[in-house]
């Protein structure tokens, strides 16, 4: 990297601190989605030294909505609060991460909390070299990849609090990031144990670490394969590359497996089947069809999801003016119709490497809006942060947007003034972040 190169990265990590360090200190407490549950969980590592495993009476819907309700304000939490425990199936990294600065901190929320964000920047700088791998010529992309990363407003404010996705997706680009270099590196006079073992490596914490990662099994096996078609593998070879990175998968995935296996008994490998069993009284998508009917249910979800990806904070309590989403949704349409534009003038430029990159991000971002609507044929949770795993493929997607608009002004310098406008577009939302933390977040959530 030069030193601009080093500059630019820098200064979008600093500003990204700054920011979420101002959502870590000034969201009122418990007011980031399931953050008491996670907070209880990291107590439990911390003070008994185990990892807990979930239980009857471990969520209460009346409790929580009256927490809510109250604005989580001290006097409305009675001796209950410890009691929240409905993430406590969830895997393990994380919480014993975070589980050393609970106790240094005394249990300190907004401590964890920075603990958290600071973790977030790793997740901006992967994005960065992600891209770059990508398209190392092209270096606005990945900086303004990064940039769109680190300042949307609702990643900012999952990243600054005490939860597991800032872990989950860290480990999600270094996954990433180390398929594309596998990619296109070519391999065929080369060993590769080592590169497929760190895949696999990285995959295996994936498993320890949150369920919605394991979009990375189907990332991964197609990353082996197209590497395997380009470089005319044998079958001996595919098996073995599928073994390199198996293997050390295996060693931590089915430690955990074991583990749940154990306590919630087969098939419940993930503890997801005892807490649909616990969480009585929680929505499900079934209900809302059969009052509201389909058409309905599924146009609600759809902007519910649309509002909730850019901003709609605290429980989902906190949306942003209508006039805001009207600008962000035409915002949506010019990056659709630009990604078409970039597709037509470029994809004659393309390298096989660089197509099986892209289509390794392709799979990224659908296999996350699979996961969500998965998940939402059982219950209705329609947020857009639960398509924040496959984040940092949306994010390059919706930079090519706006390339295949820059991509039309003529004139060499005016097009390198363009595409680089890109990235300064990208701190319109830092300043949106902050605008939604002081003029609606702090005042509403108080």
């Amino acid at each position: 990297m030069t030193r601009r190169d080093t500059g630019v990265l820098g200064a979008i990590v600093v500003v990204y601190l700054i920011i979420a360090a101002l959502y870590a200190i000034k969201t009122p407490a418990w007011q980031v989605p399931d953050e008491p549950a996670h907070y209880n969980y990291i107590a439990q590592v911390a003070t008994n030294g185990a990892i807990p495993s979930l239980q009857m009476g471990d969520w209460n819907q009346g409790y929580l909505e009256s927490l809510k309700a109250q604005k989580f304000a001290p006097s409305a939490f009675g001796s209950q609060f410890g009691t929240i425990r409905y993430e406590d199936h969830q895997p393990p990294l994380f919480y014993l991460l975070e589980a050393p600065v609970f106790a240094l901190s005394n249990g300190n929320l907004t401590i964890m909390r920075l603990f958290s964000a600071l973790i977030g920047a790793g997740v901006v700088i992967v994005a960065y070299f992600a891209v770059r791998t990508l398209f190392p010529a092209q270096l606005f992309l990945a900086f303004a990849t990064a940039a769109f990363v680190a300042f949307l407003p609702q990643h900012v404010a999952m990243m600054a609090g005490v939860d597991n996705d800032s872990l989950a997706e860290l480990i999600i680009g270094l996954t990433v990031l180390a398929c594309l270099r596998f990619t296109m590196t070519d391999t065929r006079t080369q060993p590769i144990g080592r590169r497929l073992a760190l895949i696999g490596l990285l995959l295996g914490l994936a498993l320890i670490t949150k369920a919605t990662a394991y979009l990375l099994i189907g990332v991964v096996g197609v990353a082996l394969l197209l590497k395997a078609r380009r470089e005319d593998w044998t079958l001996r070879r595919l098996i073995n590359g599928a073994l390199w990175i198996g293997l050390p998968a295996l060693i931590f995935g089915g430690a955990w497996w074991l583990h749940d296996i154990q306590i919630y008994g087969w098939p419940d490998f993930l503890g997801l089947r005892r807490h649909d069993s616990i969480v009585i009284g929680q929505t499900r998508t079934a209900e809302l069809i059969a009052q509201h009917g389909l058409g309905s249910t599924l146009a609600d979800a759809l902007q519910t999801t649309f509002h909730s990806f850019w901003g709609q904070f605290g429980w989902m309590g906190v949306p942003l003016p209508e006039n805001f989403y009207a600008i962000l949704a035409l915002f949506s349409l010019v990056v659709l119709i630009g990604a078409v534009l970039a597709w037509v003038r470029f994809r004659s430029r393309i390298t096989a490497g660089q197509r099986d990159g892209l289509l390794i991000l392709s799979v990224l971002a659908l296999l996350a809006v699979a996961e969500i609507v998965y998940y939402n044929l059982g219950f209705a949770q329609a947020q857009g942060r639960y398509l924040y795993p496959g984040l940092l493929a949306i994010a390059f997607f919706v930079v090519v947007g706006l390339m295949g608009w820059a991509s039309l002004i003529r004139g060499h310098r005016a097009s390198q003034a363009a595409r680089w406008a890109i990235v300064a577009v990208m701190f319109a939302f830092a300043a949106l972040d902050v605008y939604a933390l002081y003029r609606f977040i702090v005042p509403i959530l108080s």
